[in-house]
């Protein structure tokens, strides 16, 4: 079978799964595992640049997703004006003065003599925290007693939520900027601790800090692209036409919101896919995985591997954040307390692994592979635990225990799974070229 009869037919499995589970569940659930899916599989996308282009063993996913999710709060939420008056222009001065005490701290790096270079840093970092927590505490004091229960906090520019999605990849990229220019040296198991040492920060101060986004208290209500299923329902054309198709209003309302976000991120996933296999298949794409497959011999043919290697971190990071937007769109809420390593980073590993690293239609077929089977391996585990437990007394240990463990059967088949798939297609389902 060649390489594109291949790719066709494992796509083909996943819409005869995806549309299979509306015709024996509902497509409700189809439709979700659908949009999920491709969210998922734009996430893989963005790891698969750096991994399978280049060999970067990034495991702060997470960190990148949270960033995203942030946007789409700072972008799309209106501005809470009388937290502003309190205490916001306290806080931007503070954050002022916070990036022009690092920023005289590497200026007295790079200008002060070695002899007092180290009492000067020390000195300005002392000076400029102080005053940093001088200003930055009051402000933040003042803008968090601003009506807690339901703001406590800035807000955003107020924007369409759909602009959310780019400036989420461009906080993303310029998160990932900072950590690879200090991370980026280190060796690749080194590497990945900074890297999940760094977006366990990015999430600690997203729950710690209420006056950027609320903390754990969450923000809710966010903006969407699509208008809410009781608008649609009060809507008289809209119910006509639901009836003309056979459905009720409600039925109908969920499944027109539900198809808008799959179309749009059908858009979205669509166009990265073309930009990443451009990508792929450019010079630069192949002096990316010359630097992957011997980082001694491209020094030799003087390529400039650290910089090669920040490009494609700010690249993948950036697929990431923008993925985190939408995520975040669709749920219409940020909740800082659900960005989990093993969703985020694991989950999303193993849908590159699965699919194929260095691969892009691999990586977007594990995304919708791997996703549809974290869906769907719960309810089908619950129907086979009833089926062998069907025999036994109702107040057995062993039943109870039995069907008690169905929610443990997601790692299970997640790991039976990967070492399957390594074990007989060690390179992915759709391998590199």
């Amino acid at each position: 079978m060649t390489q594109h009869a291949r790719t066709a037919s494992f796509f083909a499995l996943i819409l005869v799964l995806i549309v299979g589970t509306g015709f024996v569940q509902s497509w409700n659930t189809a439709l979700l595992i659908l949009n999920m899916g491709l969210v998922s599989a734009v996430m893989a996308l963005g790891v698969n640049l750096q991994w399978g282009f280049a060999g970067l063993f990034n495991v702060g996913v997470m960190g990148f997703v949270a960033l995203g999710g942030l946007a789409a709060v700072l972008v799309s939420m209106p501005p809470v004006g009388e937290a502003w008056a309190a205490g916001g222009l306290r806080i931007v001065l503070a954050l002022v003065l916070g990036a022009a005490t690092i920023t005289a701290a590497i200026l007295a790096y790079a200008r002060v003599p070695a002899t007092w270079r180290g009492w000067a840093i020390a000195a300005i970092l002392i000076v400029g925290f102080f005053v940093y927590r001088a200003v930055f505490d009051p402000g933040v004091a003042a803008v968090e007693k601003i009506n807690p229960a339901a703001t406590g906090y800035l807000g955003g520019l107020g924007l369409p939520v759909l602009l959310a999605w780019p400036m989420g990849g461009v906080l993303a990229a310029g998160a990932a900027w900072v950590i690879g220019k200090t991370a980026l040296g280190l060796r690749s198991d080194y590497l990945a601790i900074a890297t999940l040492g760094i977006a366990e920060i990015i999430i600690a101060v997203m729950k710690n800090e209420d006056w950027l986004a609320r903390g754990v208290k969450n923000v809710i209500g966010l903006p969407r692209p699509l208008p809410y299923e009781i608008d649609l329902q009060n809507d008289p054309g809209f119910v006509e036409r639901a009836a003309g198709l056979g459905l009720d209003p409600t039925t109908a309302s969920t499944l027109y919101v539900k198809l808008g976000y799959g179309v749009y991120f059908a858009i979205v996933l669509v166009i990265l896919l073309v930009l990443a296999q451009l990508a792929l298949n450019s010079p630069w794409g192949r002096m990316m995985r010359a630097i992957r497959d011997n980082e001694t011999a491209a020094r030799a043919m003087g390529k400039n591997v650290t910089r090669r290697h920040l490009e494609i971190f700010i690249l993948g990071s950036a697929v990431c954040g923008m993925a985190g937007a939408m995520m975040t769109t669709l749920d219409s809420q940020l909740t800082p307390g659900s960005y989990q390593p093993l969703r985020y980073t694991f989950l999303i590993w193993v849908m590159v692994i699965v699919g194929g690293s260095g691969n892009n239609f691999g990586a977007v077929l594990g995304g919708f592979l791997i996703w549809f089977l974290w869906v769907q391996v719960e309810p089908l585990g619950v129907a086979l635990m009833s089926v062998i437990t069907a025999g036994m007394a109702e107040d057995s240990g062993l039943r109870t225990h039995l069907l008690d463990s169905v929610q443990h059967m997601r790692l299970l088949t997640m790991g039976l799974i990967l070492l399957i798939v390594l074990r007989f297609y060690p390179r992915g389902l759709l391998p590199e070229k």
